[in-house]
């Protein structure tokens, strides 16, 4: 079946066009299923992979030919185009599959006994191209527009003679697309073999070059998929990369300071400097074994209270009285780890250190319209407002929460300071509302539900 040579050219143009609308179009929505964006990733696939891509790359352009068969319309039969595709993506076996899931239709319905062994043609030759290109990240540069491949072609051979594989790829499918309008004219009266053809050259050129383009242009959207999951996958990475970094940072800044307290405690009383050492064994512990990101608000305060027996220790516990208003509901809200300890270390540091007599630590959190609200409160030395910049700005450990919650939340969280010079100050954070699920196991990242 063909178009009849008395046909004009402009209804072969239209066909030809809406031959790339239809192939961009399930392109398309194929690469927004999962399943499909892992596999384009995967190089070297299991054969359950393989099948499963061939489903994929098949079922579509199956329903296809066979629409064509009914419908009577050659617009949507995209055999040959598909069956080059998945032997250059997956190999010579999933190019037979795919193309046997293709030319069935026009086999069994259209008595089209040609395009069985003309699929078989184009998955051979398709698959034997990607098993000798050694580097697969070609096929995947791969555009139906050659011209600046010839021109880098070009430049090559004159300082370094090499194959191009563009090139190479699109005279495959030049060559494919030629060998079937020549079996098909062969066999024309017979009707075994669907193809395009026309008696004006250039009409002829220009259905060569729909090929060329429906064959690039499913790759190009797919690499496009690929690009973008690459994207958010080094983002990923580099988010990751960027939390491990903050919280290093906390841990010699803690550990820093604690050696100091056990190290003023060893010779005049180091039964005390034994339990604080002790006390830090345990906080140590708990930070190593199990390096998360996340935990929920009662081991964060369970981490603070190890670290404030050990600065009770260090002013006395005339100088330094703890405070807790935390209501019960908010012990299950995930928090960050080791985000409270910064905040209670800086009121000590700057508000109950400096001040004679000592003071309160008053610890709060409670739940506000969709947010966890945690305050850290000191009755310390206090701060005026011309000055407060230098909260934020002096050592790593404010800096280190507030790029902390910037890099985990966004916009979507409030940390703002409040002091007053001798009243004391506030540290207020809000951040949205996260439970954590009922299991024995710690909790990872990726398992916190949103409420």
């Amino acid at each position: 079946m063909h178009l009849s040579l008395s046909s004009p050219s402009g209804q072969i143009l239209v066909t030809l066009l809406i031959k790339l609308g239809v192939i961009a179009s399930l392109a398309s929505i194929i690469a927004r299923f999962g399943h499909f964006r892992r596999l384009i990733f995967l190089e070297q696939r299991t054969p359950r992979q393989k099948l499963l891509f061939s489903v994929f790359l098949g079922v579509p352009f199956m329903l296809g030919v066979l629409t064509r068969l009914l419908a009577k319309y050659q617009g949507i039969d995209l055999s040959l185009e598909i069956t080059v595709v998945a032997g250059l993506l997956g190999g010579s076996i999933t190019g037979l599959v795919v193309g046997m899931m293709v030319s069935l239709p026009a086999w069994l319905k259209g008595h089209e006994i040609l395009a069985v062994p003309m699929a078989v043609l184009y998955a051979v030759v398709a698959g034997s191209a990607r098993w000798i290109c050694p580097d697969k990240e070609a096929i995947w540069k791969f555009s139906p527009f050659i011209d600046l491949s010839l021109y880098r072609s070009i430049r090559q051979r004159f300082k370094a003679p090499a194959l191009d594989w563009q090139v190479l790829f699109a005279l495959i499918c030049v060559i494919l697309e030629m060998a079937r309008m020549l079996v098909g004219n062969l066999a024309a009266k017979q009707n075994w073999l669907f193809y395009l053809d026309s008696p004006h050259p250039w009409t002829k050129v220009l259905i060569i070059v729909g090929t060329l383009i429906g064959v690039g242009l499913p790759i190009r959207i797919w690499n496009t998929t690929r690009i973008e999951r690459k994207l958010e996958d080094q983002e990923r990475l580099l988010l990751q990369a960027r939390m491990d970094a903050l919280i290093s940072q906390i841990n010699p800044h803690f550990l820093f300071n604690t050696l100091n307290t056990i190290s003023s405690l060893i010779r005049f009383d180091p039964d005390t400097a034994r339990s604080v050492l002790l006390k830090l064994s345990n906080i140590l512990r708990r930070r190593l074994k199990s390096l998360i990101h996340f935990l929920p608000l009662k081991e964060e305060i369970d981490f603070i209270d190890d670290y404030l027996d050990i600065e009770v220790v260090r002013f006395g516990r005339d100088k330094l009285q703890i405070h807790k208003e935390v209501e019960p509901d908010t012990l299950e809200m995930v928090v960050p780890s080791m985000i409270l300890q910064p905040l209670v270390e800086n009121a000590i540091r700057h508000g109950i250190g400096p001040k004679v007599g000592g003071g309160t630590i008053t610890l709060r959190a409670w739940r506000n319209g969709g947010k966890l609200c945690i305050e850290v409160i000191d009755d310390g030395v206090g701060m005026p407002q011309n000055r407060r910049h230098e909260i934020y700005e002096s050592g790593i450990g404010i800096r280190n929460v507030q790029e902390r919650l910037r890099v985990l939340y966004g916009q979507d969280y409030t940390f703002k300071i409040d002091s007053q010079p001798g009243f004391g100050a506030a540290i207020h954070v809000e951040i949205p509302e996260l439970i954590i699920p009922r299991r024995e196991t710690p909790v990872e990242t990726a398992t916190v539900a949103e409420s």
